[in-house]
């Protein structure tokens, strides 16, 4: 397998880069400005028609119809692309590909009803509106998400949404117009725990549904906002229904495996961004009658970087190649939760070596290692804690090696069998 970038992927990813260099990134000061105020910038709707003008536009959707805006890319020709828009983390909105609503319209084009995917996905897909993802809750352990207790039940010809949900990011987006709330189902018969739950449309200003606070993470409010929510008896139409009923954590497990993936990419993005600042700082900086760059442990930790960011790079890429093959392989659901787990370690590692090159200035605003360190930590709790995926990982082991049991007993001799003659014939 060559994971060197297509030509496809190598066009693509240089007019993207030129695209940030030119206009994205002189924007980039001014975008923290207002997002320290609690604003979310203007200027990112202009952006937004320019980067649409040049085909730069729904680059994330493997399924992208060939009537939609945008360009469509398939996983592995993506990649790249996030990983670039990793080092201006607000980027991915510029060229409609930011989480959630990319996995939202993944979603609603794999599984939207025709009525949804007019009145919802059509609109995703220009850019005119954004929406949510409402998962999980405060009153249970989201990590077990057969746990969630956020309720729909059928009442005539509408669904009624009750329940809390934080963590909601995208919520305080003023755009956002869409939430899709995991909900158990009150209709949900037997013992089958992953076949409770069903996912609802909501529009944001339906009756009941209250904003309760946009809640900072590690003291970093986002100004789309990760949010706290409650649902009052909210009633929405019954076509409001994703897919079958009970249907809910197939149909989320549909938009994880891109989402991770975008997820990844952006995160490595991120962490050759801090390895390429530690290094211009290691190169200028003098401590002991020498530059940092010439300084032992300096240099261990930029090549414990180097190596890192790589073989991390290696392992989602080769996750993308398997999403994107005809037929799923043996052992992809694993692969996905690995992803996870080695990104967002990975970018905790680096960004933390980065900070201590930099010293106490890394700890300032004045460079951007102290969110990406704080976005980091949060990234082994949200979407899934890294024990989640672990587990996820070791079953999977198992469950091959269980498959396998025995095959290997031959290699091994006891010492009794050790007296025994040896006989070639």
């Amino acid at each position: 397998m060559d994971f060197e970038p297509s030509p496809r992927a190598r066009e693509w990813l240089g007019r993207l880069e030129t695209f940030l260099d030119r206009f994205v990134l002189p924007h980039n000061a001014a975008w923290h400005r207002e997002a320290a105020a609690g604003r979310h910038a203007a200027f990112v709707g202009e952006l937004q028609a320019l980067a649409r003008d040049e085909g730069l536009w729904n680059l994330c959707l493997p399924t992208l119809p060939v009537d939609a805006p945008g360009t469509r890319l398939d996983n592995l020709d993506y990649a790249p692309l996030a990983e670039a828009m990793g080092r201006l983390p607000w980027s991915a909105e510029v060229f409609n590909c930011n989480a959630p609503d990319s996995g939202n319209m993944e979603l609603l084009l794999r599984h939207g009803s025709p009525m949804q995917q007019e009145r919802w996905l059509a609109p995703l897909l220009a850019g005119r509106i954004r929406s949510a993802f409402a998962m999980s809750e405060p009153d249970v352990a989201s990590s077990d998400p057969t746990a969630l207790q956020a309720q729909v039940r059928r009442q005539g010809d509408q669904l009624v949404v009750s329940g809390r949900k934080w963590f909601v990011t995208g919520a305080a987006h003023p755009d956002c117009r869409l939430l899709v709330v995991v909900c158990r189902d009150a209709a949900a018969t037997g013992s089958e725990a992953h076949r409770s739950h069903s996912l609802v449309l909501v529009p944001m200003d339906t009756p009941g549904v209250e904003v309760v606070r946009n809640i900072p993470v590690l003291q970093h409010a986002a100004p789309e906002g990760h949010c706290e929510l409650v649902f009052r008896q909210v009633a929405v139409p019954m076509a409001n229904l994703v897919g079958a009923g009970c249907d809910g954590f197939a149909l989320a497990q549909a938009r994880l495996g891109p989402g991770r993936v975008h997820h990844c990419m952006r995160t490595i993005g991120q962490c050759e961004l801090a390895l390429a600042l530690a290094c211009d700082r290691a190169l200028e900086r003098r401590a002991f009658g020498k530059p940092l760059a010439q300084q032992a442990n300096v240099q261990e930790w930029i090549a414990e970087s180097r190596l890192e960011i790589d073989q991390a790079r290696l392992l989602v890429l080769r996750t993308a190649w398997a999403l994107d093959q005809p037929v799923p392989g043996a052992g992809l659901r694993e692969s996905i939760a690995a992803i996870k787990v080695v990104a967002a370690r990975l970018q905790t590692r680096v960004v933390d070596r980065a900070i201590q090159i930099f010293g106490a200035m890394g700890l300032s605003p004045d460079t951007p290692l102290a969110s990406l360190f704080a976005w980091g930590r949060a990234l082994r709790i949200m979407d899934g804690p890294d024990e989640v995926h672990l587990r996820s990982v070791a079953r999977g082991e198992l469950r091959r090696a269980a498959q396998q049991r025995g095959k290997w007993t031959d290699y091994f001799t006891t010492p009794q069998q050790l007296e025994a003659p040896v006989r070639i014939r």
